[in-house]
């Protein structure tokens, strides 16, 4: 156990956290998830930087940091799904996308082989997170009975396409089209290995 693990281990507890507050609609319950999904998403690139700089790549490392990050971004589009935020389809693509690839390391292992992240998965990533706080900031600030100036600006800029908002719709798709677009990257990658060779 080192640092970097310890702030991955973190993720997992903010996870179950974030799981447990978005079953309690309202304020309390939705702003508890915004934080806790937040700074799950800060340590996401904290523990990896961390890791790499101070030379403490562990086999534990490499097994918990995907797997809090599957954890995390399943969890809450299943909730986005729950609350219309997300079309159940795209729930079930991206979550089918996160077991391919899960798949596909896990053959790369036993051929020898290691299936780095590429650079489609980083934005995808990245855009999948950017649609989750945004949808969590619409619900969290739709939920105060008085918003502040900067509060009342992130609800007006976070709001659903139904409302006519535009970050949260253009995220989403952009979270899908990467998400389909990398998986499909991911297995030509892996073709030789999928043919046994």
């Amino acid at each position: 156990m080192n640092l970097p693990n310890a702030i991955t281990l973190s993720r997992l507890v903010l996870a179950a956290i974030f799981v447990a507050a978005m079953s309690f609609p309202g304020f309390p319950g939705y702003l508890t998830a915004l934080v806790c999904f937040s700074v799950a998403a800060a340590t996401d690139w904290l523990d990896g930087y961390l890791a790499r700089k101070m030379g403490l790549v562990t086999p534990l490392g490499k097994l918990l940091d995907p797997l809090a990050d599957k954890i995390l971004v399943c969890a809450a589009f299943v909730f986005m799904s729950k609350l219309s935020f997300a079309p159940v389809w795209v729930t079930c693509v991206i979550i089918g996308r996160e077991f391919l690839v899960t798949g596909l390391r896990q053959i790369a292992v036993e051929a020898g082989r290691v299936l780095a992240a590429d650079r489609l998965g980083k934005w995808k990533t990245t855009f999948q997170l950017t649609f989750v706080i945004t949808a969590l900031v619409w619900l969290s600030f739709s939920k105060m009975e008085s918003r502040g100036v900067i509060a009342d600006l992130l609800w007006k800029l976070a709001k659903p396409a139904a409302e006519g908002g535009w970050l949260m719709p253009i995220s989403l798709w952009v979270a899908l089209a990467l998400t389909v677009i990398s998986g499909a990257n991911y297995l030509w990658s892996s073709r030789e290995l999928l043919k046994g060779r």
